[in-house]
């Protein structure tokens, strides 16, 4: 059946699309879009919930699991990235593999991965901002600082929906003015990590530490699925191949070289912050600038609290730009309406853009997400999943290009990271695997009503 045949990739390779972006982005800038993606709630928020909650000062060790998986499924992403340097990211990779279904299913995971935890991360920033601003004396009403809740008061998140909006509009200039901006927030962000680490561990108690397994291994590892939502947006990177001057070169260098600095840095903060205050203390939304005010440094705090403002920006920012790049891909193989790939004067998918931006806001603007951040993770594991076995196929075509990033230890790494996914997404609460049965099975009503008949595989 036509629904099944793969791509051709050597078709791909040689352009015959004919909607084709700009080549504009180097080895850095893929890093620093690497890093924009990935530190923002999983550093400002996620360690002290997790903490209190889940892992205790372990934490760190659910941090180390989390980036080995996501370090492992990173260099099949790298290999396939350097290989089919293609936007789309995981569904372009499946679809030249698998075929036409299942890069579907794989698109739509990704619309769940990047939509919920753009969504999420805006809610995040709204508290943040509202925070700041009440530092100054300036209060927005309470009813426009929430979702949809009229017992708590709140109808709207107004300032969740604005910061969605403004980098949607700055997104649809192109590529390089948003690469500017996002290079200057992950430099603000880090510096103010750096400074937190350098003032917070001078008043660390090493009897904060103790226990430090208060939960068990069981703790530890239900924490390595919940802060996997850190780990989000590397994969986003490779939604930028086909933005790339030298592919081959930079993509595993963007990959791999932004998980390994995001990595450490998630490691020295938990343990500083678990450090300097204990972790039955930590279950609140701002941990960070609370660890900071508990030690008598507001001045710090008040800094952190811009950082994450920051931080929380270039996250929004890189899951805004996957998603739109997505819907873009979807377009050009017609699998969605084909406005969906149509590029204004800057080389940006205009409609992509705000379509996709406008429901993102919308969901931040009106949806309690807490309770929907967990699926966020579903939608990423079932697309490291295919990524990381698809590796194996993709090496069997010999007519690829020689050159570019190999999985080392193949094909022992590849099914490991299958393994390893697996075993994350079996962590997962039932309630989670439930709605995302709902989601896929939604999405497959989609694909077989209109994109079946109107994919450009059928004609």
């Amino acid at each position: 059946m036509n629904r099944l045949r793969k791509k051709d990739i050597h078709d791909m390779l040689n352009k015959k699309d004919s909607i084709q972006l700009r080549r504009t982005l180097g080895a850095f800038d893929l890093v620093m879009l690497g890093v924009g993606a990935i530190i923002g709630t999983g550093i400002f928020i996620l360690p002290g919930t997790v903490a209190a909650l889940h892992s205790g000062p372990a934490i760190i060790y659910s941090f180390i699991i989390a980036a080995i998986v996501c370090s492992l499924a990173a260099m099949c992403y790298s290999e396939f990235a350097s290989s089919i340097p293609i936007t789309g990211s995981a569904y372009t990779y499946s679809y030249s593999v698998f075929g036409e279904v299942v890069a579907w299913i794989v698109a739509w995971a990704l619309v769940l991965e990047y939509g919920l935890a753009a969504a999420s991360v805006a809610t995040g920033w709204s508290a943040y901002f509202v925070s700041l601003l009440e530092g100054f004396h300036i209060a927005i009403p309470h009813a426009v600082t929430g979702p949809f809740n009229p017992t708590e008061g709140t109808y709207i998140n107004l300032p969740a929906i604005v910061i969605v909006l403004l980098l949607a509009f700055l997104l649809s200039f192109g590529l390089q003015g948003s690469n500017r901006l996002n290079k200057i927030m992950v430099f603000i962000k880090i510096s103010v990590i750096l400074l937190f680490i350098i003032v917070g561990v001078f008043y660390v108690k090493p009897t904060n530490w103790e226990p430090f397994l208060p939960f068990g291994w069981d703790g530890v590892f239900t924490g390595a699925a919940l802060v996997f939502f850190a780990y989000l947006g590397f994969d986003a990177v490779s939604s930028a191949a086909e933005e790339v001057k030298n592919p081959q070169k930079a993509m595993p260098i963007g990959i791999i070289g932004s998980l390994l600095i995001c990595t450490t840095l998630y490691v020295a903060v938990s343990l500083v912050l678990t450090g300097m205050v204990s972790y039955t203390e930590l279950n609140v939304s701002d941990p960070v600038s609370f660890a900071m005010e508990m030690v008598n440094q507001n001045w710090v705090a008040g800094f952190i609290s811009l950082g994450a403002i920051a931080g929380m920006m270039t996250v929004i920012l890189v899951l805004l730009y996957g998603g739109t790049r997505l819907l873009f891909a979807l377009g050009r193989d017609q699998l969605l309406p084909k406005s969906m790939s149509r590029l204004n004067s800057n080389n940006s998918p205009v409609m992509s853009t705000w379509v996709f931006s406008i429901l993102i806001a919308l969901c931040a603007g009106l949806l309690p997400l807490a309770k929907l951040a967990e699926m966020t993770n579903m939608g990423t594991l079932l697309a490291f999943t295919i990524v990381s076995i698809g590796v194996i196929f993709l090496r069997k075509d010999k007519q690829l290009p020689s050159g570019g990033f190999k999985v080392p230890l193949f094909p022992f790494i590849p099914i490991l990271s299958f393994i390893s996914c697996i075993f994350l997404i079996t962590q997962l609460s039932v309630d989670t695997l439930i709605a995302s049965g709902i989601w896929f099975l939604v999405g497959l009503m989609i694909y077989l009503f209109y994109g079946r008949g109107h994919s450009l595989m059928n004609k």
